[in-house]
Order: structure tokens, then C-alpha cells, then sequence
């Protein structure tokens, strides 16, 4: 069988490459061929085969169109402000797949931007704002009445997505897009954001608990009201990320609606707290433990040593929780492919690839491309994003 060699870019195969955050040598092994092989691709000594660079761009989260470009493409820097782990956890630096993410993220908000000028219409305005150095009360009584969830309605949700679905829709509905990040372990981030405007993305790690990930996308929104993006992962040893945390755990969690929950009530002065009572609250606002802690020290209803001994205790679960979700992962569940194509698109740019697939303006093609299924899926897709069918990742 002839040998069909790909008449690519040397320069855009070091772009793609080091954009991607792989060495020659860590590249190479995953084509598979030697570093001295994909050197010499790189410097134009040698070319790949179409498949051979096909591979590439799997590795390196790219079309293989991207590497026919006479230069790289000049789209906007990565949202590397700052990347925190879970609590007690050191960074260290941005994996590929983080970087891989990323582009995912500014790839989808970019299409979001393109169907938008396809249909005629102008992109939502994002209006939310905050300053450091303001009342986090009174940002987040701001946030709540722009994002229109009431606490009765809050109190309502009694199923294990009801709490991030509606926060997912809410922040959709204020001018932002909410995706989700599908192959980043939860100990290396729990979420980013991209501030640019229009259309800023908050970005929420799938394998994160539903309820943890109603922090991240609440946490990531008052970045992006602060215009600074970055990648989070729920750390709070920055005054940034201290405001970021208060506001979204006020958000979530009001003071008066803690204060006057029946549950605080009945407990008393006594700082300590028993699990069953922490667990009823976070089942009730639909949050983490981790949040009704934290809540609970803030309005004065526990001290700093309860709070520090049970957050060192819920991180010690978490990671042991994390391991464990990792190693069922080698013998996978079957998922809907639909589910996770609008899981990971939010409902918002899932709406207008349909939109724009039905009144003509891009085909099947351009509808399985663009939210990473095949053809054969779509009328699946239609049917789980018209709500036939319930959000459940």
C-alpha cells in the first residue's frame, strides 16, 4: 500500500506541540515513532504520513486541517492566571490535557460566537460585575437576583442534578457559557474560566460531584465578574480566591436562610457539629459539606478548629473517594454519547448548533464535528436537549 505522505507545516507541528504541552520525546511515544523522527517533522526533513499526522492532531487536540495554515492561528492566551488543586495540594504546572481542555473550552466559546453571527443575532450581554474589597454579601445578593433562583425553589430540589442543572441554566441564562471538562482528574483542577468578552465560559470538571461542581461553576462565574480568568481547583490561599470562595458560598448558601434553617435552630450554641446535621444541610441547599462548613464558621455557628479538623478530614475522603472513582474507571460504564456531547457543550451552544443545523446553515457533519458524536446520534441529541430526556451528568 503506497505511502501517503501529509505536505504539513514544520512550524504549526511545533506549535501544536508545545501549545499542547508535550516534549518532543513525551509526543513522540505516543505516535508512536522515535523523538529523532518527529524532530525531523518538525524541522521539514521529513514529512508524516496523513495518518501519522492525523494521530498528531488527537494528541495535540487539533483539526487536522490546523496544520495546512500557513501560520498559527492567533487566537486568545490561555487563562493560566493561577492553578490551585484541592486544598493541600502544591500545582504543578498545566498538564496537557489541562492545556488540551483549554483549547476545547475556546474552541466551543469561538463556534458559540460564529453560529450566533450565522443566525443575525448579536451574543448576550454579560453584565455581572464585582470589585475586590466589597461586601461578599452584598455581591452575592447582587449575583442571585441577576441569576433569578429563589430560595424556595433552591429547597426544592430534591434530586442529585436538580442543584447544578438549574445553576447550569441560570448562569447560561446572565450571558455566560457553562461547559464541562471530561478527561482531567479532579485532583489537578476542578475548574477555569475564560473572562473574555462577549460570551465569557465557566468551565466545571464532570467528574467532580453534582454538588461540588454548583461551587465551581458559582466560584468561576465571580472570576469572570472580576474579568480575570483562571483555572481552580477550590484552594483558598489567595485573596482573590478567598473572595471568590465567600461570594459563591454566599450565593449558595445565604446567611439568614442558614440562621433561620431549622435544622441550625435545633442544634444550638454548640460549635460542633454532628455529620448527620452537616450531611441534612448540604442535601438541603444542594452543596458540598465543604460549603455548609464553611458557612457555618462564617456566621459565627462553629470555631476555626472544628472547621479545620473536619475540612482535613472531608479532603482526606475526597482523595480516597477520588482513587477509588479512578480505578472503576479502567472498567468503564457504558454513557449515553448524547449525554456527555451536551453535558460537556452546555445546553446553551448545544441549542444553537441545533438551531443552525435545522434552518440549513451547517450540516449533519458540521452538528457531529462540532459536538463530538456521530451522525447516528443526533436525533438522540434533539431529543435530550428539546428535555426529552433529563440532565443527569
Amino acid at each position: 500500500m503506497a505511502r501517503i505522505e501529509a505536505i504539513a507545516e514544520p512550524s504549526l507541528l511545533v506549535w501544536a506541540r508545545e501549545r499542547a504541552g508535550y516534549s518532543i520525546e513525551q509526543a513522540a511515544k505516543r505516535v508512536p515513532v522515535t523523538p529523532e523522527r518527529l524532530a525531523a517533522w518538525e524541522a521539514g526533513e521529513a514529512r508524516p504520513t496523513v495518518k501519522q499526522l492525523r494521530k498528531l492532531g488527537g494528541i495535540y487536540g487539533r483539526p487536522l486541517a490546523v496544520f495546512y495554515l500557513p501560520e498559527p492561528p492567533r487566537g486568545p492566551q490561555q487563562p493560566v492566571r493561577d492553578h490551585r488543586r484541592i486544598w493541600g495540594e502544591e500545582p504543578e504546572g498545566i498538564s496537557p490535557r489541562l492545556r488540551k481542555e483549554i483549547d476545547i473550552a475556546e474552541d466551543r466559546r469561538e463556534l458559540a460566537l460564529e453560529l450566533l453571527s450565522l443566525q443575525g443575532e448579536e451574543p448576550p450581554t454579560f453584565e455581572l460585575r464585582a470589585s475586590i474589597g466589597e461586601n461578599p454579601n452584598t455581591v452575592a445578593a447582587r449575583f442571585r437576583e441577576a441569576l433569578g433562583v429563589t430560595l424556595d425553589e433552591q429547597l426544592s430540589w430534591h434530586e442529585r442534578y436538580n442543584g447544578f442543572n438549574a445553576w447550569r441554566d441560570a448562569i447560561e441564562g446572565v450571558g455566560a457559557l457553562v461547559l464541562q471538562m471530561t478527561d482531567v482528574p479532579v485532583l489537578e483542577a476542578r475548574g477555569f474560566s475564560i473572562a473574555d468578552r462577549p460570551l465569557p465560559a465557566v468551565v466545571a470538571n464532570i467528574k467532580d460531584t453534582p454538588r461540588a461542581r454548583c461551587f465551581t461553576l458559582m466560584h468561576e462565574l465571580v472570576h469572570v465578574a472580576l474579568h480575570e480568568g483562571g483555572i481552580c481547583t477550590l484552594d483558598d490561599a489567595e485573596r482573590v480566591e478567598v473572595f471568590c470562595n465567600r461570594i459563591a458560598g454566599a450565593v449558595l448558601v445565604p446567611a439568614e436562610a442558614l440562621r433561620s434553617d431549622q435544622i441550625v435552630s435545633a442544634h444550638g450554641t454548640e460549635p460542633e457539629w454532628e455529620d448527620r446535621e452537616i450531611e441534612a444541610l448540604a442535601r438541603h441547599f444542594s452543596v458540598s459539606r465543604e460549603v455548609v462548613l464553611r458557612r457555618l464558621l462564617i456566621i459565627g455557628r462553629t470555631e476555626q478548629a472544628f472547621y479545620q479538623r473536619k475540612r482535613d478530614e472531608y479532603t482526606e475522603q475526597y482523595r480516597e473517594a477520588t482513587e477509588q472513582r479512578k480505578r472503576e474507571e479502567q472498567k468503564p460504564r457504558p454513557i449515553p454519547r448524547d449525554l456527555i456531547a451536551v453535558a460537556r457543550s452546555g445546553r446553551f451552544l448545544s441549542l444553537l448548533v441545533l438551531n443552525n443545523y435545522e434552518q440549513g446553515r451547517i450540516t449533519a457533519s458540521d452538528v457531529a464535528d462540532y459536538l463530538g458524536i456521530r451522525i447516528k446520534h443526533l436525533g438522540a441529541i434533539e431529543r435530550r436537549v428539546f428535555g426529552a430526556q433529563p440532565q443527569t451528568e
